[in-house]
């Protein structure tokens, strides 16, 4: 892990926490004093209560033959039958009713916000922190994205952050487009990606009871919140097709959904710049980040883990960081980290790839 000097600046006032220079001045509920320390990421890390998301160096691939790739031919079949149905949802959309379209738009960017605000910053990366009605609705949109509950969630996301582009990630981008896009779900785990799963530290994913409750009730909850209520809703409220309620609303947006979150992985690993760090393989993909809710700066979220807005843009391409921030106006979120322009800069000139310079 790369060490920077930082320092922390505390706003009670904007309920943010700015990683910025050396000697700054901290304030907590009003009294400001001088902190002259050394910060670096694991100390970051360490005021988050935890360390599992940050790049592991000392990881070494085992030598030899890699294993034999074991097909889940349970999943082929699911994954081929879910996109062929979004191809018949696609010819269904001009026989649609306007509402029935409006409602497919809704639970698309509900249930994306269950990943991108919920799973992944909420979760895997506590860039923020959210009181109990704000943690029950992405729990709840959370089950209609449909993307493996999430304990199981932000434990591969993290070994994807500690052991990124190596037999221990689980969409290792290194083995091609198609396999860190969906074919890592068509096939058995690389033994490493299991035997480092389960030495993280997933404590505070289990100490929270709204998380293990969801996990407890995960099958349910997403027959009655991906499936059933995107395809009740128009039939029953506006006399809409019930074929064309399960096609569009339901179906087309789950696959859109997946295949938006999959992008991240697939395309943001491969397509872009390096503005931040370029030794290490994300980049970032304004065209992911439109489809994904933000998620597209990838570059920079790997190089900065811990910032809640995953760019240093605010809420450009970045729906979801605007989410967060309403919610920190409503009371329900706080304590967002996010990182100083200087320090931001300053890994530019360090580790950039130069294309900063061109704005």
């Amino acid at each position: 892990i790369v060490h920077c000097c930082l320092s922390k600046e505390f706003s009670s006032a904007s309920s943010t926490t700015t990683i910025g220079t050396v000697a700054s001045r901290v304030t907590r509920n009003g009294n400001a004093v001088m902190e002259n320390g050394f910060l670096n990421h694991e100390d970051l890390a360490g005021d988050r209560g935890m360390i599992d998301d940050m790049f592991d160096e000392t990881y070494r691939e085992k030598e030899g033959p890699k294993p034999p790739m074991r097909y889940v031919w349970r999943n082929i079949i699911l994954m081929s039958l879910l996109h062929l149905g979004a191809i018949v949802g696609l010819v269904l959309i001009p026989s649609a009713k306007i509402q029935t379209l409006a409602w497919a738009v809704l639970c698309f960017l509900m249930s994306a916000l269950g990943i991108t605000a919920g799973a992944h910053r909420l979760w895997s990366h506590r860039s923020y922190k959210a009181t109990l009605p704000l943690r029950l609705f992405l729990t709840i949109v959370n089950s209609m994205a449909f993307q493996n509950d999430i304990y199981e969630w932000v434990r591969d996301h993290r070994v994807h952050h500690k052991f990124s582009e190596t037999d221990a990630d689980p969409h290792n981008a290194m083995r091609g487009f198609f396999f860190s896009h969906i074919g890592w779900l068509l096939v058995r785990k690389h033994p490493d990606v299991i035997e480092k799963g389960q030495k993280l530290d997933l404590s505070d994913v289990k100490a929270d009871k709204v998380v293990m409750f969801q996990r407890r009730y995960y099958k349910p909850s997403v027959v009655l919140l991906c499936f059933t209520l995107p395809t009740v809703v128009p039939w029953y409220f506006w006399d809409e097709s019930i074929i064309i309620s399960f096609f569009i609303p339901t179906i087309l947006r789950y696959a859109i959904g997946l295949n938006a979150t999959w992008l991240v992985n697939s395309a943001a690993h491969m397509f872009g710049n390096r503005p931040y760090d370029q030794r290490i393989n994300p980049r970032e993909n304004p065209l992911v980040s439109l489809g994904a809710l933000g998620e597209g700066f990838h570059n920079y979220h790997h190089t900065f883990p811990y910032d809640y807005s995953t760019s240093e843009f605010g809420w450009r391409f970045n729906l979801t960081t605007a989410f967060i921030d309403l919610m920190c106006l409503l009371g329900l979120a706080s304590d967002r980290k996010k990182v100083s322009k200087e320090v931001i800069l300053a890994r530019k000139m360090r580790t950039g790839d130069g294309s900063h310079k061109s704005g």
